[in-house]
C-alpha cells in the first residue's frame, strides 16, 4: 500500500469534482476522512520502524472508523484518558493489548479504569506521571502492570504547548526514576517506561532535542534494567510526535533515520520498544469543507467569511497552526490576498491572514487541509455553533461517519429550572 500512496499528501491531490459532490451531498462544514489513506501512513511508519511495535495514539483522533481501520492494520492503541479506552473498547480493541497514559488522572477516570482492569483487562498497561498515581491505584485494588512516564527536561514540537518533554505536568523527573521504579515494583507488576518528547517534531532542531532527550530515557533505563535486575522491563516506550508537512514548500520526516536513531540509541537496553505516533497517521487524512458566504474588501486583503469556525476547527485560534487552504470550486483563478474567517464574534476566528488564495468568490468552496489531527477532536460548541458532519472515504465509496449536530443538540443535556 505504501508503494502508492507518497509520503506528502498535498490539498491539490485531492480529487476536487468528488469534494464538491460531498458538499453538494453532505452540507458544510464537512469533515472528509480519508480512511484509506489512514491506513497507508500507518502502515509506512510501521515498515520503517521495522523491530519497534508502533501503536497509536487515540488522541489524535479517536473516531471510531479511523479506530477500527488501524486495529484492521494490525495497530494496538495507546489511550491518554478514560474515555478513549470505552472508545478504543467500542472500535474493537482487544482489551488486553490496551495502554493507558494517566496524566493528573481523575478519580473517576481511575475508578472505571481499575473497574474494567478487574473485569475486562488484567493485562492492561497503566502508565503514571506522579508517584502519588501509585498510592491512588493501590487504594483502589490494583496491583497490575504499571509504566513510568518519563520527563527528560528536553522539549520539542511546533509549539510551545506541545513541547511535552520539558513541562513539570508530565511524568518524573528523569533523575528520580529509578527510585519511583523501585517503589512501583514492590507494589505492582512494573514492565516499562515511557516518554514523550513532543509534538509535530519535523526540523533539524526538534530532532537533535528529540534525540538528546532519549538519550536520557535511555539512561534511566539503563539504571531500572541495573537496580531491578535484567528482564524487568518488557518496553521501552518513546512516544510518538512525529511531525507531518503542513506548510507546501515542507519536506516530509525521513522515518528511517528517526527509526535508526532510536535504535541507536536504545542499543544497550534490554527491552523491546514501542513508538506510538497519532499525528503521522490521521493529519493529511482528513479536510474540511467550507462554503464562502460573504466577501469583504479591506486595505491590506479581502476578507472571506466561511461558515466554518474556530468550533469547527479550533487549531489555528489555539496553536497559531498553519493549515493549506484551496479554492476548490476555482482553483485556476489567479491570487489574491485574503483573509479567511469564520461567523464568530472574536477576532480568534480566522483561519488565515492576507494568504494568497485564487480569487474567492461567494458561493464557492474552499478546503482546508490536514485537518485529520485534533481537528475533529476538538470541534466544540462555542457560540452555540452544532458540530460538524464527517464523511468517510473507503475502497471509493463514501459513507456518514458523524452526522451533523442541529440547534437542538445544543440543548440535549441542559435542563430548564
Amino acid at each position: 500500500m505504501t508503494d502508492s500512496s507518497p509520503p506528502i499528501r498535498r490539498l491539490a491531490d485531492w480529487d476536487h469534482d468528488e469534494l464538491a459532490g460531498l458538499a453538494d451531498e453532505y452540507g458544510t462544514p464537512l469533515y472528509v476522512t480519508d480512511l484509506d489513506r489512514v491506513a497507508a501512513n500507518y502502515d509506512r511508519i510501521d515498515d520503517a520502524f521495522e523491530g519497534i511495535e508502533c501503536m497509536y495514539a487515540a488522541k489524535a483522533n479517536t473516531g471510531q472508523a479511523v479506530m477500527r481501520r488501524l486495529l484492521e492494520e494490525g495497530a494496538n492503541i495507546e489511550c491518554a484518558a478514560a474515555g478513549e479506552l470505552h472508545r478504543a473498547v467500542e472500535a474493537g480493541a482487544e482489551p488486553n493489548t490496551l495502554q493507558y497514559t494517566a496524566t493528573n488522572p481523575p478519580a473517576k477516570d481511575l475508578d472505571w479504569v481499575v473497574d474494567f482492569w478487574e473485569t475486562d483487562a488484567p493485562e492492561l498497561t497503566v502508565t503514571i506521571g506522579a508517584t502519588d498515581t501509585l498510592d491512588r491505584l493501590e487504594a483502589r485494588g490494583y496491583d497490575g502492570r504499571i509504566a513510568i512516564r518519563v520527563n527528560p527536561g528536553i522539549g520539542a514540537g511546533h509549539h510551545e504547548k506541545v513541547a511535552t518533554g520539558k513541562d513539570a505536568k508530565f511524568g518524573i523527573p528523569h533523575g528520580d526514576v529509578p527510585e519511583a521504579a523501585a517503589d512501583a515494583a514492590e507494589r505492582f507488576d512494573l514492565v516499562g517506561l515511557h516518554a514523550h518528547v513532543g509534538s509535530g517534531m519535523l526540523t533539524e532542531e526538534d530532532l537533535h532535542a528529540h534525540r538528546r532527550a532519549l538519550e536520557r530515557v535511555a539512561d534511566a533505563a539503563t539504571v531500572v534494567e541495573s537496580e531491578q535486575g535484567s528482564g524487568t522491563l518488557d518496553f521501552v516506550d518513546v512516544g510518538g510526535g512525529f511531525g507531518v508537512p503542513y506548510r507546501e514548500d515542507e519536506e516530509p520526516l525521513d522515518l528511517d533515520a528517526v527509526a535508526a536513531t532510536i535504535t541507536e540509541t536504545f542499543a544497550d537496553v534490554d527491552a523491546r520498544l514501542k513508538v506510538e505516533p497519532g499525528r503521522y497517521v490521521v493529519a493529511d487524512a482528513s479536510l474540511v469543507l467550507t462554503a464562502v458566504n460573504t466577501i469583504k474588501e479591506a486595505p491590506e486583503a479581502t476578507v472571506v467569511g466561511v461558515d466554518a469556525s474556530l468550533a469547527t476547527m479550533i487549531r489555528p485560534a489555539m496553536f497559531d497552526s498553519y493549515h493549506p487552504i484551496r479554492n476548490v470550486s476555482a482553483p485556476q483563478r489567479a491570487a489574491i490576498p485574503a483573509s479567511v474567517g469564520g461567523p464568530l464574534c472574536t477576532s480568534a476566528d480566522v483561519f488565515c491572514t492576507g494568504r494568497p488564495i485564487a480569487e474567492p468568490r461567494r458561493g464557492d468552496l474552499l478546503a482546508i487541509g490536514n485537518t485529520g489531527a485534533y481537528g475533529i477532536e476538538l470541534a466544540n460548541q462555542f457560540h452555540s455553533q452544532p458540530k460538524p458532519a464527517e464523511v468517510g472515504l473507503e475502497g471509493g465509496e463514501a459513507s456518514v461517519l458523524r452526522g451533523r449536530e442541529d440547534y437542538d443538540d445544543l440543548l440535549h443535556h441542559e435542563r430548564l429550572r
